[in-house]
């Protein structure tokens, strides 16, 4: 589940004033969670001022400041997302919190979330997942959380520029009896906190990798020719692009090894293909392999056999 601010007018610790919600495409309990969360981030965060709970004069009526903070936070080193399935992440955090706060209520959430950019910054896009966290009380006052970042590529929620180190945080809600879709709903009866700046982790287009050596068989000093591709996911059209004028290894194993060895570094085309030779010696398996880049996985090609003979 993606955030992004959309009114100028608001600013704030993430400057969140709607939620660009996709398509339904989970239960009740999901739709719900988000529209609960949206309410209350708009409300807390639509204040004149860089900070949610402005005590301008001005400001909107908001939720009062709840007594929890949070550390330890634990996410993956990097997210692969595709052109179309979801992708979940597990993040594990410790909430610390007042001994007034009951984390065990009905109407008590909290949840993880990444960001891009500035936490200050009205533009920041955000991903949550789809319910909250799930927390196990280790003290009167401290939790241990675990919650899912969860990313829907295929209902345009990531953009090719953002693809890259996101950073970590975490925010608590606790509702106190007010209902969210209640016309008598009193924001102001609603204890909120959030923390930015957590973690990080890099979410990245993912990458596939061919080969294809021929021929096979091929005679002992022979030229061999391998040709493969890089593409990687282009989060705007759905679907995989080569992925140009990257540096890509010809590795080698011989049969019966189970160590590539590099034979040489080449690079790819504009359009990502790879083609160069290299001479036939003994039986084994040849492959390309990319390292990787901050927006773009490391890969390796499937080996392909080629028969010396």
């Amino acid at each position: 589940m993606r955030i992004r601010a959309t009114v100028a007018a608001v600013s704030g610790a993430l400057a969140i004033s709607t939620f660009a919600l996709p398509a339904a495409h989970a239960a009740d309990s999901a739709d719900s969670f988000r529209a609960d969360v949206a309410k209350v981030l708009q409300a807390a965060h639509a204040a004149s001022g860089k900070t949610a709970f402005s005590s301008s004069a001005d400001a909107e009526p908001q939720p009062y400041p709840l007594d929890a903070t949070f550390s330890n936070f634990k996410i993956a080193k990097a997210i692969k997302v595709g052109t179309t399935a979801d992708v979940s992440t597990k993040v594990t955090y410790t909430m610390t919190h007042g001994a007034d706060v009951d984390i065990t209520a009905d109407d008590f959430l909290t949840a993880p979330f990444i960001y891009r950019g500035d936490f200050d910054n009205l533009d920041t896009p955000a991903l949550f997942g789809d319910n909250p966290a799930t927390c196990t009380a280790t003290s009167a006052t401290i939790a241990t959380c675990t919650g899912l970042i969860t990313a829907h590529p295929g209902q345009g929620e990531l953009s090719n520029s953002e693809a890259g180190t996101w950073k970590g945080a975490a925010l608590a809600i606790a509702f106190n009896g007010q209902d969210p879709t209640s016309d008598t709903f009193d924001i102001t009866k609603v204890g909120y906190t959030e923390k930015g700046d957590l973690g990080s982790t890099l979410v990245q287009r993912n990458s596939r990798l061919t080969v294809n050596a021929t021929p096979e068989p091929v005679n002992k000093g022979k030229t061999i020719t391998v040709v493969g591709k890089l593409s990687r996911a282009n989060w705007e059209d759905n679907k995989y692009h080569g992925y140009s004028t990257q540096p890509v290894q010809l590795q080698f194993r011989k049969k019966g090894s189970s160590t590539y060895t590099t034979l040489k570094t080449i690079k790819t085309s504009t359009t990502g293909d790879l083609k160069t030779t290299t001479t036939a010696t003994v039986d084994g398996y040849y492959r390309y392999a990319f390292a990787g880049t901050s927006t773009t996985p490391a890969v390796n090609a499937t080996g392909d056999f080629v028969d010396v003979q």
